[in-house]
């Protein structure tokens, strides 16, 4: 499905079902909280202390935590494309105007120094920036790929960067190759794409490097109209495939022994908001569900997934702290700020 044919069928689904805090409070648990086995939270929908006059949102697309503890998040609203919080919601600044498709926000240091890459939508670009708005580096279109004619055919959702500083670009709502440069922006290779067979992609949303594993570490990229994660080799091999049915899955995110991930929304209610978060274990395999149904398996494959509690409208990142606090941010969403959710 097109970018623009799944925004539109989306909008028109949302038109009036913005969750009201009673429906909040009244589907998502006993007191408010939300998962399962030793995952479980208390949400916070008011953890947000924005003026929306004076720092608007519109889709709340990703977040990350930087090395003073502050909470950074993107937004395509051009008033301010980075709004950045402490923990405790307040705002302390926000930059940047000239980022319309703001979609793909990913934090790495570099010799120490905090750096962010900007996945932009509507400008076809990456853009490497310090955590305060100053662009180091951008990546145009990877004609030298020979898949691409036009700028307009690349629609770069998220970014990578691997300890050497090779940075990957998944190609989410483009042609869904996901493409490997030098720390420079040097083209090194592409790999997945479409095609018959498990080692091509459908919608390569999000990536990410699991290193959980210190002496194979792999590439997870999301093909979120499989409603699965597929693992490759850091050269762009593939390995294998993790299954999750029903879940229209985004970006993978690990922190620790385990991998969280925002659904957008499931196969059972394809139009209509129906997300929730997924926590995975070591094994790739669900713990926890936040907003939805108990997980189970069936012969090592897990039942299909869905959304249980009407907590979420299109969950589209989670990002968690330093303390083990989730951050939701959502898209499509009423012009929502993120969610905190805490351990309890």
């Amino acid at each position: 499905m097109k970018r623009k044919q799944f925004i539109q069928q989306s909008s028109i689904a949302a038109a009036g079902m913005i969750f009201a805090p009673s429906i909040l409070k009244a589907g998502s648990g006993d007191d408010g909280i939300l998962g399962h086995n030793n995952k479980r939270y208390r949400i916070n929908t008011t953890w947000s202390q924005v003026s929306a006059a004076q720092y608007p949102v519109k889709d709340c697309h990703e977040m990350v935590q930087d090395k003073s503890g502050r909470i950074l998040l993107l937004t395509n609203e051009t008033k301010n494309n980075v709004l950045i919080y402490d923990k405790t919601g307040k705002l302390l600044s926000s930059w940047g105007h000239e980022y319309p498709g703001a979609h793909g926000l990913t934090l790495f240091n570099e010799n120490g120094t905090d750096v962010l890459f900007i996945c932009d939508n509507s400008r076809h670009q990456v853009i490497k920036t310090t955590v305060d708005g100053r662009v180091l580096l951008t990546l145009d279109y990877p004609k030298e790929t020979g898949q691409y004619t036009r700028a307009e055919e690349y629609v770069p959702t998220e970014t990578v960067i691997s300890a050497n500083g090779n940075i990957y670009v998944a190609d989410g709502y483009g042609k869904d190759f996901v493409v490997q440069y030098d720390h420079k922006g040097n083209y090194i290779r592409h790999f997945g794409g479409r095609g018959e067979g498990d080692q091509y992609l459908v919608n390569a949303h999000g990536i990410c490097i699991d290193q959980r594993d210190k002496e194979n570490p792999c590439l997870v990229v999301t093909s979120r109209m499989q409603n699965s994660f597929k693992r490759y080799s850091m050269d762009g091999k593939y390995i294998n495939t993790i299954p999750l049915p029903g879940a229209w899955v985004c970006r993978p995110v690990i922190k620790g022994d385990y991998l969280y991930a925002a659904v957008l929304k499931s196969n059972k209610k394809l139009n209509e908001p129906s997300g929730f978060v997924l926590i995975l274990d070591k094994n790739y395999k669900v713990i926890s569900s936040l907003g939805g149904n108990l997980p189970s398996y069936n012969n090592n494959l897990p039942e299909e997934m869905y959304q249980a509690q009407k907590v979420f409208q299109y969950p589209h990142d989670v990002c968690i702290d330093d303390e083990e606090n989730l951050y939701v941010a959502q898209w499509n969403s009423g012009q929502v700020y993120p969610y905190k959710l805490s351990p309890v």
